[in-house]
């Protein structure tokens, strides 16, 4: 870890919150600050709610959940609990409060599984059932909340491989959210054609969280087989903003040709959130291509 001051921490922040900034340098803040973590990093980080940016605040609460560091506990309360903020803003929130895993979130959990903006509601439901598969299981299998992409996911994998039965539960939309998300994962874990096809089929699904959750899926490996999948999901102008967001950095993170192609005809789109996470997605595209070694050490190289 680079040792880096107190008073360059508050410049990086100064550069997550400056409005005037081009997204894709204040994404590049959010993610130093994530790394570096700490108090001064989630003060810097919480203060940034205040911004206009629906796709910047919802990353924000990401970030935070990521940390998992309970100092981060009250300002995701707030942001859940306000509802003036973009459900999807909230339901990040909420998603965040599950990866921290703290037994005592589970009232504000509880409270908002029934919530009137449906992606919220099924988060927390998630996120409730995460905290009680940490109370009841994780003790007993460790191994299996280590994801192998480094991220605190919302549910753990399952325990089964056959990608036909995994595929079943997937599009199983009697089984819960949560069940659903475990197979996603395993999915996502196994990396063969057969699973990325499988999940493919999950933008299929009636849950707009849930479809959102797959293209993430997809960003996270980084496998150009699901291309053809994420670039559809991008191009359906009728398809949730929030699921059209995360097709556009999931692509951003494969940075093929075609990629980059698709992510410059929707730098105009009429929804900001979409704009926006396709700046960002040229940005991490332009790193992946790039000798850089780290997406995040632009800023800390500059503020050390």
């Amino acid at each position: 870890m680079v040792n880096v001051s107190e008073s360059a921490i508050k410049n990086i922040g100064k550069v997550l919150n400056d409005p005037s900034r081009p997204m894709k340098e204040r994404f590049r803040a959010l993610f130093s600050l994530r790394n570096l973590g700490g108090e001064t990093s989630i003060e810097c980080i919480s203060e940034c709610f205040q911004d206009e940016s629906v796709l910047l605040k919802h990353e924000l609460a990401y970030c935070l959940g990521q940390m998992q560091d309970k100092r981060a506990i009250p300002v995701l309360r707030k942001v859940l609990e306000d509802t003036e903020q973009d459900p999807i803003v909230r339901h990040e929130a909420g998603e965040a409060l599950g990866a921290i895993g703290d037994p005592n979130l589970r009232e504000i959990l509880e409270k908002y599984q029934h919530d009137q903006a449906i992606e919220v509601a099924e988060t927390c439901q998630i996120a409730l059932q995460r905290l009680n598969w940490i109370s009841n299981e994780s003790a007993n299998d460790v191994n299996l909340s280590k994801s192998l992409y480094t991220s605190v996911d919302p549910a753990p994998p399952s325990t089964e491989s056959d990608v036909d039965c995994l595929k079943k539960t997937l599009m199983d939309e009697s089984k819960s959210l949560f069940e659903r998300y475990r197979a996603m994962f395993s999915l996502r874990n196994l990396g063969t054609t057969e699973s990325i096809n499988a999940l493919g089929e999950g933008l299929k699904a009636s849950s707009a969280l849930f479809r959102h959750e797959v293209a993430f899926v997809f960003g996270q490996m980084q496998d150009e087989r699901s291309v053809p999948y994420l670039k559809q999901t991008l191009e359906d102008i009728n398809e949730h903003e929030m699921v059209r967001h995360e097709a556009a950095e999931a692509l951003g993170s494969i940075a093929t040709d075609e990629c980059t192609e698709v992510l410059k005809r929707f730098l105009n789109d009429p929804r900001r959130v979409v704009r926006e996470s396709c700046e960002v997605a040229l940005d991490m595209s332009e790193y992946e291509n790039s000798p850089e070694f780290q997406y995040a050490n632009t800023l800390l190289t500059v503020n050390a």
